[in-house]
Order: structure tokens, then sequence, then C-alpha cells
């Protein structure tokens, strides 16, 4: 057959063509802590099933990086999928759908005959550690889209029928376990055995599979239920079952039979409403001074507070908003990172002291000149901008350290009220494929960059995972913390921004780190139809991204 040299860690060897990625791996598995789940091939993500015919440039995907926690996650996604229709019974089985991440683990929700209850969570957990030691092979099969179609509506998943429908290629790969066929967006492991690790649970109305920290990718944790997220979760479920659009199949219908435009309307109105049912719950609590707005990065916090000033402003109150990043350390005084760099996102970057002493003065009817940061030359500035609080007047403080009571430590707890701001997608690929929270963010900020700062999508992909790291830090752990918390995702909005994202993630070169994760996108976008920007009211929060907002956004 011949031979083939593959770069491995800036070493070249031979091997016999045809040889399997995973027999590589298993020779270089010592160099890891974790275990390798895939690798990468001359710039592009590939399963350890795939075979070496060519000259080429290897290296190894472990399961505590980003990618290999998200192929860990599918492959554990498909076994519990396969465990849960061989207990259950597959007649017994409606539908099983993976809902949205809850800290350590996922969310899903069931419908059949079946009770879903711990003793049948107890059987499908054995089955899948069953399943992990027969070392099962996850088979990918190459099939036309119409074949895809055919198949998946005579085994009864309509939400992969009708995402296939829209398809535009020609062909899908589809995974086989055993007898069980499904679709997964992403590369997949080799086989059972490296999912070794995870738990079931009863949570809410349905269950969650627990996974292994990324960071440290052979340890469960305690799971840690989130009651305030969950009830936005549910909120949000039940938005996208009122508008029946819960899969991008559902969204693509909808834009092809002419009815975006209604939904556009009805999911804006939802928000409207939501935004005043929080703007009246302030106003119904008396003392109540200070509105603290917390999230994270390209939740759409800013549009949010202007939002929410106009209805504050309807029910008799005077808002007045204030940015956290006002407050931000002169550059000369910002910590540092270990790289030597900026660290922007912890809490030390903020001046506390001063931010606690302008706040307990207006608190204490006194007047106030309020700072200004300049971010071209990273001082503190001052412009005779000064305020003080009448009866009716309320502070709407808007930063990522908003829900931190270490922030705001000298204000009493009953003059502040706390509201998180998620960016919760209620809409899913298919069932068995959510679409992370992380994504929609992901690409609203790469729009955002572009348009407002001239920064391109490599910039802006290759400090995402820092950005993810601060809100991991210093955001997520407050939000239950929160008096009110604001969906702020359009189920819509990802059939705008593919207009916008798509040629700026063309423009990624391929020898940059940063292509892989365009290249993914690229891959998730050519799901959804496109949908034009021109219809989208001019407050709506998806301005803030793709421009000509109202808001000074």
């Amino acid at each position: 057959m011949g031979d083939v040299r593959v770069s491995i860690e800036g070493k070249t060897k031979k091997y016999n063509a045809g040889t399997r990625i995973k027999d590589i791996a298993e020779e270089y598995s010592h160099l890891y802590k974790y275990d390798i789940i895939a690798a990468i091939r001359n710039g592009k993500v590939t399963e350890l099933n795939k075979r070496i015919e060519t000259d080429c440039k290897l290296s190894f995907i472990t399961t505590d990086t980003v990618i290999g926690n998200s192929i860990y996650i599918r492959g554990l996604s498909m076994l519990m999928l396969k465990a849960m229709y061989n207990v259950a019974g597959h007649d017994n089985v409606d539908k099983v759908a993976i809902e949205a991440t809850i800290g350590n683990a996922y969310y899903c929700e069931f419908e059949g005959k079946a009770e879903l209850n711990d003793e049948l969570l107890e059987k499908v957990s054995e089955k899948m550690h069953e399943y992990v030691s027969s070392d099962i092979k996850f088979k990918k099969m190459s099939m036309s889209t119409d074949d895809a179609v055919k198949m998946f509506a005579e085994i009864g998943m309509r939400d992969k029928e009708k995402l296939f429908t829209f398809r535009r290629a020609s062909r899908v790969n589809v995974y086989e376990l055993n007898g069980f066929y499904d679709y997964y967006y992403g590369a997949m492991p080799a086989s059972t055995g490296i999912l070794k690790y995870f738990e079931l649970k009863m949570y809410g109305d349905g269950f969650v599979f627990i996974v292994p920290d990324r960071k440290e990718a052979s340890v469960i944790k305690p799971f840690v239920g989130s009651p305030k997220f969950y009830s936005v979760l549910k909120e949000s479920n039940e938005w996208a079952k009122s508008l029946n659009i819960e899969t991008v199949g559902a969204l693509n219908e909808a834009i092809a039979d002419g009815r975006i435009q209604d939904v556009i309307m009805i999911q804006e109105a939802l928000h409207e409403k939501r935004i005043g049912d929080i703007a009246a719950s302030i106003a119904r609590k008396d003392g109540m001074k200070f509105v603290m707005i917390a999230g994270p990065s390209s939740s759409g916090k800013t549009t949010f507070s202007h939002r929410l000033s106009v209805q504050l402003s309807t029910l008799g109150l005077t808002p007045h908003p204030i940015p956290v990043d006002d407050y931000f350390m002169n550059r000369c005084d910002t910590p540092l990172n270990e790289d030597g760099s900026y660290n922007f996102e912890c809490l030390e970057a903020i001046d506390v002291e001063l931010f606690n002493r302008d706040m307990t003065a207006l608190l204490n009817g006194e007047e106030v000149e309020l700072p200004s940061f300049n971010f071209i030359t990273g001082e503190r500035e001052y412009k005779g901008r000064r305020k003080r609080l009448g009866k009716d007047d309320i502070l709407v403080i808007e930063g990522i350290h908003g829900l931190n009571d270490k922030l705001s430590y000298s204000l009493p707890r009953d003059s502040k009220f706390k509201i998180y701001i998620s960016a919760l997608t209620q809409l899913n690929i298919d069932e068995h494929n959510r679409i992370p929270t992380t994504d929609g963010r992901l690409l609203r900020r790469i729009v955002r960059d572009a348009r407002t700062r001239g920064a391109d999508a490599t910039k802006t992909i290759g400090m995402w995972q820092s950005v993810r790291n601060g809100e991991d830090k210093y955001i997520f752990p407050f939000q239950e913390e929160a008096d009110a918390m604001f969906n702020s995702v359009l189920i819509y909005e990802l059939s705008v921004l593919k207009q916008y994202a798509e040629p700026l993630l063309f423009k990624v070169d391929r020898n940059s780190p940063e292509y892989v994760e365009a290249k993914r996108l690229l891959k998730f976008l050519d799901y959804f139809l496109g949908v034009s920007s021109e219809n989208i009211a001019y407050n709506s929060i998806l301005r803030e991204f793709v421009g000509k907002s109202v808001f000074p956004v």
C-alpha cells in the first residue's frame, strides 16, 4: 500500500497508508493526562476512525479541551438515547429532547408512555455502562439527503426529517450505534469505551445527564440546580412551543411559508411584555434606587437597560443609566493576566471604592459629579456630569459585576434590584442537537465587533475563550442572586445574523488557529435559511449587533 509521512508534535514518522488515526493516537496516549478523543488533520477536526491515506500534519484533541469536551458530550448523548430507547422500549418513547446546559449537566425533557422516574434512569444508566464496557463503535455512514429524510420519517424522528428537508447538501452523515441511528452536528468519538464518566438525575419536569468538568475531564462534580435559571428555560421553551418553532427545521419552514414576519413581531412583543413586567416589579418596591444589571458578553445588556428605562418612565420613575465601565481603574492601575495582558474582567479592574463612595452619596441625597472613562487614553475623566437623586429617580447600572455584592457593598440590599440577562436560545438544531448558548453570543459578538470596532472574526474568535473564562469566574456564579432574569435571545435571530457573519467567517485564514472554529460556525449557519434585517424593530436587542438601533449602543 506504500508509506505516508505524518508530522506529529514537530516530528515526522512513516506509517502504512490506511493506518487508522486511532492506532496512531494510542502510541501517543501516554503523553497526555486525559483521553484522546479526536485529532486535527491538516487544520480540520477528524474522527479517530478515519484512516491516513496521504502525507499530513496531525495533532490530538483530548477530552479536557473545548472541542474534545463537545465531542464527548455528543457521544454521550447518543449513548444515553440508545440506552433510553432500549430500556423504555421504542414504542414507549415519543421524544427525548436535549434542551440546555444547567451548570455541569444537560437538561432533557421526556415524552412517552413510559414513566420517567428514578428507577427508569437507574436502569438507563446501567445500560449505558454496559455499552461503555462493550466499547461499541460509532459507525459513520454517508447517505443521500433524500434517503436520510425517508429514514428519519420511518423511525419517527420528525425533527430530523424537517431539518433535512431544507438541507442544501446532497449527502449527509448519519451515525449508527449497534442498530440505533441518529444524526449529530460535529465529530463523534471512535467508540463508547471512552465515555466512562456521567450520571443521570431527575430534575424539574425532566432529567439531567451530568458530564465531567472540562478542566478535570475524569471528575463528575456534584450537580447543583439553578431554580431561577430553570424557570427562564421553561418560559423560553413555552414561547417556542407557542410559536410551534422548537427546532431549526421548524424555523426554516416558517420562513419558507412566509410566516417569519409574524414570528418576528410576536417575539418582539413577548420581549416587551417581559421587560414591562420587570419594570412593574421594580416600581412596586419602596425605596428602590439602584437597578443592577449583569450578564455575559453579547447578552444585550445595553439595549435591555435602555428599554427597561423606557418602561420605568411609563410608570412615573426617572431612570438614569450608569455604566460600571465608567469606573474602570486608570489603565496604568489595571491588573494584568499571567501573560502580561490587561485583565478587564476581574472586579479589581473597577475602582470599587470610588463607585461605592459616589453611590452612597447619591443615596444620601448629595450631588455627585460622575466620571466617564476614555477608552482611547485609558483614563477616567470628569466632564461636569453632575447628578442628585430626587424622589422618583432611579439609577440603572449595567456591568458584568452587577450581581456581585462586593461591587456595591456599601448599598443596602433593599435599595438594589438585581437583573440577570441571559442569552438562552430556545431553538435546537433538532431534538438531539442543541445550540450552545455560547455559539449565539459569539456570532453576535463577531458581527458587532466588525461593525463597531473594526475587529475581524479572527480576533474575536481568538479572544473568546478568555472572555468565557471571565464569565465562568465573575458572572455565572452570581446568576441565582438575581431578583429577575431576562432571556434576550430572539428565536429568529440566527437567520438574520447569518447574513452578516458568513462573509466575516469566510475571511478567516485557513492557516490561523481560529480557522477550525470559523469552519465549524460556517457549517452551523448552513442549517439556516436567511432572513433580512429590514423589518426588525429599531429598538430590538438584535439591533445592538447588526446596527441601526435607536439607542446609543
